[in-house]
């Protein structure tokens, strides 16, 4: 029936169709973390300095498609979406650490640009637009599997078990599992940076 909330692996997903998260007027639901914030212009959220993170705090995702339709200001413009979050980011640096980030940003190498999983899942390719276009991402959620479908494209597919590449920074996220159903979050990265997102969605797999 169509409306009618499912709980799913231990977080809230709906029974049809997508359910909006911004509902193109104003941040009710969301939560700033950290510097920087997000606003309302033309209906959409814009990024403003950081590093900050605009969390949705009403319910964890679990086994659901999160889409967000987003474009770059420039063609350095870095953002993300931080995803699996086991609790309600008590700073930015604790979503980087102990979430996993879906990197927004065109250029950087194959680890740390549009679809990777930051510092642990590279891309397979790149299919970011230019700066000024609209891209969608969906974001599938899928027990401990994770995939990353980019402008209708599959770029990254990520399993919490897999092997990654030892941490060799302070501000690499923590290795080791996440939940299957988490807190999520749009990332303000700095005063340079500026991305819009003009809808945050989702729907049960």
């Amino acid at each position: 029936m169509r409306g009618i909330l499912l709980l799913v692996a231990g977080g809230l997903c709906w029974a049809a169709d997508w359910k909006p998260l911004f509902n193109g007027k104003d941040l009710d639901g969301w939560v700033q973390s950290g510097p920087g914030r997000f606003v309302i212009e033309d209906g959409m959220m814009k990024t403003e300095g950081g590093m900050g993170l605009l969390y949705y705090a009403r319910e964890k995702l679990g086994n659901c498609t999160l889409r967000v339709v987003y474009k770059a200001a420039g063609a350095r413009a870095n953002s993300g979406v931080v995803i699996r979050l086991p609790e309600p980011p008590k700073d930015p640096w604790y979503a980087v650490h102990y979430g996993y980030e879906v990197q927004i940003e065109a250029g950087g190498d194959d680890w740390h640009t549009s679809g990777a999983i930051y510092s642990l899942s590279k891309v397979s390719k790149r299919n970011q637009k230019p700066a000024g276009e609209w891209n969608t991402m969906d974001i599938v959620l899928e027990g401990q599997k994770t995939t990353v479908v980019l402008n209708g494209e599959v770029v990254n597919e990520f399993h919490g078990g897999q092997a990654v590449p030892p941490r060799k920074m302070w501000y690499e996220p923590a290795r080791g599992p996440r939940p299957d159903a988490g807190y999520f979050g749009l990332q303000n990265h700095d005063a340079r940076s500026v991305v819009y997102f003009r809808e945050v969605s989702v729907k049960r797999n």
